[in-house]
């Protein structure tokens, strides 16, 4: 068989095609195996929710990932399609994203009558910690973090523009200011009643309404890094040891765009010499 110039660019052009679709492929049962694997291991139903694509280009434009409604509808699916006595293991890794889709998949794990474990092996912010909150148990990573639950109108805290509206008479301040201010004191109170509805079952009423307070008044900025010694101060239910399993499985969730400057290489172990 003989290959002219003209077949060699059809036989590139077809490898660049095929190529990402069969890593994918690959990813794919090789998550499926990692997963099943945990499953054996705990004598859970393991459930993922990893947004591993926050930066990414396309055509140009900024793509991310966050909590939406398709999340939501997947994730109760497979909830409800879990035997009410297999606990669950949830691995959340997220930015967050919104509030009405982490309300429902965290009501739908709160009614899941065997245990429910969420994992958190780097990051589960605003809604992600909001879905956390209805876990009997939180485990985190060494370096893992949660973060605040305070609802965000317009791209700016809730808390942050009711507090500009009080800073002056009304007189002198804007209709929207007005209008917003009044939005983000529905969303603060709907998301502090959430909070506490999730909470209740662990806590005292009391205590899930200091909580709820705290997560999302506004006390913090919406980015701000709450530590497994905090986050245990403050009374949630968190437990430091991310089991190395899981932390394999997150590497099966590659950036689809490699936009890291951070590059390693692995620990060359040198060899015994022998004898």
């Amino acid at each position: 068989m003989t290959f002219d110039l003209s077949s060699i660019i059809w036989l590139v052009v077809a490898f660049m095609v095929l190529q990402p679709l069969l890593v994918g492929r690959w990813l794919q049962l090789k998550r499926a195996q990692a997963i099943r694997a945990i499953e054996k291991s705990h004598g859970t139903r393991v459930i993922t929710m990893i947004h591993r694509q926050e930066k990414r280009s396309l055509f140009g434009f900024s793509v991310s990932r966050h909590i939406d409604l398709e999340d939501a509808q997947t994730i109760i699916a497979a909830i409800k399609e879990t035997p009410r006595d297999i606990p669950i293991d949830l691995v959340v890794h997220t930015p967050g994203g919104l509030v009405l889709a982490a309300m429902q998949i965290a009501r739908a794990l709160e009614a899941h009558p065997a245990k429910v474990t969420v994992y958190v092996p780097v990051y589960a912010m605003s809604g992600g910690t909001l879905i956390a909150l209805a876990a009997d148990e939180i485990v985190l990573g060494e370096f893992s973090v949660l973060g605040p639950i305070d609802p965000q109108i317009a791209g700016l805290p809730a808390a942050s523009i009711v507090k500009a509206r009080d800073s002056k008479p009304i007189s002198e301040s804007f209709d929207l200011t007005l209008v917003l201010a009044d939005v983000s004191e529905k969303a603060l109170e709907q998301v502090k009643r959430g909070a506490v509805e999730l909470l209740t079952p662990r806590l005292d009423q009391d205590s899930a309404e200091a909580l709820a307070a705290k997560l999302a008044g506004g006390h913090w900025t919406h980015d701000y890094a709450l530590t497994a010694t905090e986050a245990r101060a403050l009374g949630l239910p968190v437990k430091v040891g991310m089991p190395g399993e899981v932390m394999r499985l997150m590497k099966l969730y590659p950036q689809p765009v490699q936009q890291s400057g951070v590059e390693f290489l692995p620990i060359d172990v040198p060899q015994k010499r022998r004898l």
